[in-house]
């Protein structure tokens, strides 16, 4: 069965087409710094390798580009679209009415779309994925698997917000969590290598940056909340951020409430720290003395690290740390700035280790430290062919 993977990231565009359940990749490919000047575009067979910059606006460009690359008479690998039997998507908030895996109908699209406000930056990418690949692909069912399913198993203590219960019974207003299939697939990847039942903090960086506490494979806290605007600092996103403040743009500074939203999620974070929202650029400004960007750099990891000695606490002990994603798997500065300083809880970074790079599952503490200290390359595309391969099987 072959199945196309589309991961709408709130910049990016992942995408697999494979062979299930035999775990095949025919292609793979990336478009990220969508919406930036120039966007890289990569697409590999077993045969062929192609690296482009093109302007790529939205992410409806971007997928009509990947399906004709899909159909490439010199390099692509399908002949026809009807080869292909599912496309599976990624859809960052499935609120209280999806925690399972789904196919998709009118019902399901309209779900999504009434949680356009929770998840501004993903839902609709998500939504407008589905709505392209539903023309190009028409032959093909179209599944949904959901961000907020893993940390379902959150308890109460954990999910539950200090405001009146009516908002949670009637309104559904809770944490569910974002970033689920990464955690999931990472956690486990980690579980299995320590062949034990773990404690096991997954932290997964990219423009959106989110943190998970992982308990014997269940989720018992996670860093994002109602939405995946709040928690740790990230490419656009101010994450946690006292309330009042909303409130003093409101009233004293005489911002509408659209343009408070729009500045928090979309001119905050690193970008509004240093006037740069990819990581890459970020670093090599810092090391050219960039002030503002070394403590933009040093303000993302301390929240980090804050959020490591919580879920010590949550956990009641620690075996191991994962880092995962774009920035969790590539950059060794921002992982050695988040280790730096946590040797009471057993953390100690190999500076050596740490340098490599490596697609493989690695450890990069030293000999001594009493937590693993994991880099995971996260496959997110893979955990979702095979829950929509599960799903159409069973």
């Amino acid at each position: 069965m072959k199945i196309l993977i589309i991961n709408s990231g709130s910049s990016s565009i992942k995408y697999q087409l494979m062979v299930m359940p035999e775990n095949e990749v025919i292609c793979s490919g990336m478009i990220d710094r969508i919406g930036l000047e120039t966007s890289n575009i990569t697409f590999k067979t077993a045969t062929a390798s192609i690296e482009e910059m093109l302007a790529i606006p939205n992410h409806k460009v971007g997928l009509q580009k990947v399906a004709n690359m899909l159909l490439d008479a010199e390099k692509g690998v399908i002949k026809s679209t009807s080869e292909i039997s599912a496309v599976g998507h990624r859809v960052v908030h499935g609120g209280s009415d999806f925690s399972d895996t789904v196919k998709i109908d009118g019902r399901v699209k309209e779900k999504i779309k009434q949680l356009f406000e929770l998840a501004p930056l993903h839902n609709p990418a998500n939504l407008e994925g589905i709505n392209v690949a539903e023309e190009i692909f028409s032959s093909a069912e179209q599944i949904a698997v959901f961000d907020t399913a893993f940390h379902q198993t959150m308890p109460e203590v954990a999910y539950k917000y200090a405001i009146p219960n009516y908002l949670l019974t009637e309104n559904k207003v809770r944490v569910y969590g974002f970033h689920g299939t990464s955690h999931k697939y990472v956690s486990e990847k980690a579980i299995n290598y320590l062949e034990k039942n773990s404690k096991v903090i997954t932290i997964h960086l990219g423009n959106g940056c989110s943190m998970a506490a992982v308990k014997n494979g269940k989720c018992i806290d996670t860093s994002m909340g109602f939405s995946p605007s709040n928690g740790l600092i990230m490419g656009t996103r101010a994450g946690d951020i006292d309330q009042s403040v909303v409130f003093y743009m409101i009233k004293n500074l005489g911002y509408t409430p659209d343009e408070v939203n729009a500045v928090l999620l979309k001119q905050s974070g690193m970008l509004g720290l240093t006037g740069y929202s990819d990581l890459r650029d970020i670093e090599a400004e810092a090391e050219k003395g960039n002030k503002d960007c070394l403590l933009a750099l040093q303000m993302n990891a301390y929240r980090i690290r804050k959020t490591i000695g919580a879920y010590v606490a949550a956990l009641n002990g620690l075996d191991a740390i994962v880092f995962t994603a774009g920035i969790g798997e590539n950059s060794s500065y921002m992982r050695n700035l988040i280790c730096t300083d946590m040797d009471y809880f057993g953390i100690q970074i190999d500076a050596a280790k740490n340098q490599i790079r490596s697609k493989e599952l690695r450890e990069i503490n030293t000999a001594d430290s009493t937590v693993k200290v994991l880099v995971v390359p996260t496959d997110e595309e893979y955990e979702i062919a095979n829950q929509v391969y599960q799903l159409l099987e069973n």
